[in-house]
């Protein structure tokens, strides 16, 4: 009877052990012919948690379960904030609503339907974490140089031009917000997401990535703008004179991480403070699950005075990356341009003879 019983024991095990299995629980992870873990597919990366700690929590690193309840919570205000628009709703003020935090003013744009922060706290061993970044210990940016803060106050002052609804910076020295294309944000310009590719970090909607993987390359591709990283494994760094938006990026093998080198950015890069110097580091380590751990470090000593680290989970999905035709459908980069040459016009004392006529000498059709 007792050897009955540990039979029926072992039996027990064996199927709770092939139900492991068969959940993927204890599966082996993917990998490519020749050994190395395979990235291949699609991952959801949004996440709730910001990337620098927020003040209250001090240097505690981790959130309470309670807390993180609360985080998630934040899902039900937007969810109760998502009203729908009001289809007869008369034009927008002259000027926007009054809220001077960029160059349009606010004239009804996004709502909370196109957000989609991700309904997840970044967890570790069960505990909880209230940011991306672990290092500093303070979960927060190194304090910028000179060079770095006159940088960001470059940036934040291109976004508080005061919108009264005339071409106000034409009593302005130097360049004009709206002078041309180049003095637009890169996103603005379709040519960079506003995630930014290098570091990859969440953004409020357009997570997706998708990881195509070869012996010898991983392109990461970028839901946000359709952004494209190509890296080379096992290669060799372009010359310093040959920079690109994202940087070069070469990558090897530590074990089953893959360590990714990028340097020889342009002065503008889509990282908000960094300039060419830009160096970043990230690594890619596949869970057994399918899911993918990436943790990144940013060095720029002619922006910040010390180096800073985070990570977070990029989760394997069924979903697919749509392209996002931001080329195609930019109708707003030209409209804001027309719209700053019709406003200096008034603005010099230039009557347009009729909306028709300055709409063609604006390069409308």
């Amino acid at each position: 009877m007792k050897q009955n019983d540990e039979v029926n024991v072992e039996m027990r095990y064996l199927l709770i052990a092939g139900l492991l299995f068969s959940t993927g629980v204890w599966a082996e992870m993917a990998r490519t012919p020749s050994g190395k873990p395979d990235f291949s597919g699609f991952y959801n990366t949004n996440m709730l948690i910001p990337l620098e700690r927020p003040s209250e929590y001090g240097d505690e690193k981790y959130m309470t379960e309670e807390q993180s309840k609360n985080t998630v919570g934040f899902l039900d205000f937007l969810e109760n904030s998502n009203e729908k628009s009001d289809p007869d709703r008369g034009a927008p003020t002259k000027g926007g609503d009054g809220v001077h935090i960029a160059g349009a003013g606010g004239v009804g744009g996004y709502n909370a339907f196109y957000i989609d922060p991700g309904s997840e706290v970044h967890h570790v061993d069960g505990k909880y974490r209230n940011s991306i970044l672990y290092d500093p210990p303070d979960g927060r940016k190194p304090f910028p140089t000179v060079s770095g803060l006159l940088s960001l106050l470059k940036i934040s002052a291109s976004f508080r031009h005061t919108n009264d609804g005339t071409a106000s910076w034409e009593s302005s020295r130097g360049d004009g917000p709206f002078d041309g294309p180049e003095t637009l944000a890169l996103s603005e310009r379709c040519l960079l997401g506003f995630d930014g590719a290098a570091p990859a970090l969440p953004s409020l909607y357009n997570n997706y990535k998708r990881i195509i993987q070869t012996e010898d390359h991983v392109m990461i591709l970028f839901e946000m703008v359709h952004d494209a990283r190509i890296i080379k494994i096992n290669g060799e760094h372009r010359d310093a004179s040959m920079r690109d938006w994202q940087g070069d990026s070469v990558g090897r093998w530590e074990g089953d991480t893959l360590v990714v080198e990028t340097k020889n950015f342009t002065e503008f890069n889509g990282l908000m403070g960094a300039d060419e110097n830009l160096k970043l580091t990230e690594r890619f380590t596949l869970r057994e699950d399918g899911d993918l751990i990436y943790d990144f470090t940013v060095d720029d000593p002619t922006a910040w005075r010390g180096s800073w680290s985070g990570d977070y989970l990029w989760k394997a999905t069924d979903s697919k990356v749509y392209e996002y035709a931001c080329h195609e459908g930019n109708y707003a980069m030209g409209n804001i341009l027309r719209g700053a040459r019709l406003l200096e016009s008034e603005y010099r004392g230039m009557v347009p003879d009729s909306n028709e006529e300055w709409y063609r000498r604006l390069g409308g059709r």
